[in-house]
């Protein structure tokens, strides 16, 4: 099916990543996989191609585009061309939106032309050992000590990290009331020199080897009042808040995988040979590789009504939460029928399906796992609880 969701302007943005891929990031991916980080020069590169704040308005030094769908064809190009830049993805999908709709002025005119010219690397820390995808268990304390928070506490799973310059903590700032447990959460925008803050191991992952996944650690770091974020309290709601755009963003991605999937084990079929003939005119394979296309056009049509309804602001937290749960599936069914296609070449760690099927698994767990997103589908139906 055509894609009609994509502008002839969008569709220059994505050329134009396309050869940034190519030359800045393709021939070090391999490096960085080593590394278990990308160089952080290439937020800079990024930033000077205007990839990186699109949103950001222009006279912060950014595009002051509103639309998402250049966030997704990024996506799409990144991914489609076997390289995963999830970091700068965090940075600029999941953390910037809460600068942009939170931040006062006086914050913008601070962060926002550093975020636009690749000069601060963002992180956001939501998880703790102990919490999961229950923010409201969150125990990382910051206490008000005249004009400063003094925060302490832990931070786990935190993509971007160890690159990070400035990192949104969630953090509580009053006790939890047992009639909400939501309340006396806030997001405070932490300067990783400040003494105190720690950057612990990089955490040895399945998949997504190229971006850092880190432990943070606070200790008695003082934050100036002036780096709240938002209104002392409020974070819960900020988080839901943003919650769509973010599965939205997983969406694409999973999709874009699933997508590239089935080109190489389309590619792979029609060149390898077993018995004296292609591995394509076997009806197996066919069939499956059939399955897998079918798959991927019904992730790509939800994926851009989505889009559409999130650039008219209408993608609310339910139909973001189908979408992750049925992009995110696909994805994994999708890759492990192609994997299987190249038989045991798929399980070699040079070709890219290998990647991508380690990479697939985490789609499943961050940014909500399945599980709470059938819970978020089934509240929604009104069933008896």
């Amino acid at each position: 099916m055509r894609r009609t969701v994509y502008t002839e302007d969008h569709e220059s943005f994505r050329s134009a990543v396309r050869t940034f891929v190519e030359r800045e990031v393709t021939p070090h991916y391999a490096q960085w996989e080593e590394d278990g980080l990308p160089d952080k020069a290439i937020y800079r590169k990024a930033a000077e191609m205007g990839f990186i704040g699109v949103q950001i308005p222009q006279e912060y030094g950014g595009a002051g585009e509103d639309s998402y769908k250049y966030n997704a064809a990024f996506i799409e190009e990144t991914v489609g061309n076997d390289v995963n830049l999830g970091s700068m993805r965090v940075h600029s999908e999941v953390c910037l939106p809460y600068l942009l709709h939170l931040a006062d002025d006086e914050q913008k005119s601070r962060w926002l032309p550093a975020v636009a010219a690749g000069e601060i690397v963002l992180a956001i820390a939501m998880t703790e050992p102990g919490t999961g995808s229950d923010l409201a268990g969150i125990a990382t304390t910051a206490v008000r000590d005249g004009d400063s928070y003094v925060l302490n506490g832990g931070k786990t799973f935190i993509t971007g990290g160890r690159n990070a310059d400035r990192v949104l903590v969630i953090c509580r700032t009053s006790p939890a009331d047992e009639s909400d447990r939501r309340g006396g959460l806030s997001i405070l925008v932490v300067d990783t020199r400040s003494e105190g803050f720690a950057v612990g191991r990089t955490l040895d992952k399945l998949g997504l080897h190229a971006q850092d996944t880190v432990e943070l650690s606070f200790t008695d770091v003082r934050v100036p009042v002036e780096d709240l974020l938002g209104e002392e309290g409020r974070a819960f709601g900020y988080l839901s808040h943003n919650l769509p755009q973010e599965r939205l963003t997983i969406g694409v991605s999973s999709t874009a995988a699933a997508t590239r999937a089935v080109e190489l084990a389309t590619e792979y079929a029609n060149n390898r040979k077993i018995f004296g003939k292609p591995l394509s005119t076997f009806q197996n394979t066919k069939f499956v590789l059939a399955e897998c296309a079918a798959d991927v056009a019904a992730a790509q049509a939800m994926v851009d009504q989505a889009l559409e309804a999130h650039d008219r602001g209408e993608l609310d937290a339910v139909d973001a939460a189908k979408l992750k749960l049925f992009t995110t599936e696909v994805q994994a069914r999708v890759v492990d029928k192609c994997l299987q296609i190249h038989g045991g070449y798929g399980y070699i760690t040079e070709y890219p399906i290998a990647r991508l099927y380690a990479d697939a698994r985490i789609s499943r767990i961050y940014g909500g796992t399945s599980e709470v997103m059938k819970t978020i589908i089934a509240k929604s139906l009104g069933l008896v609880r």
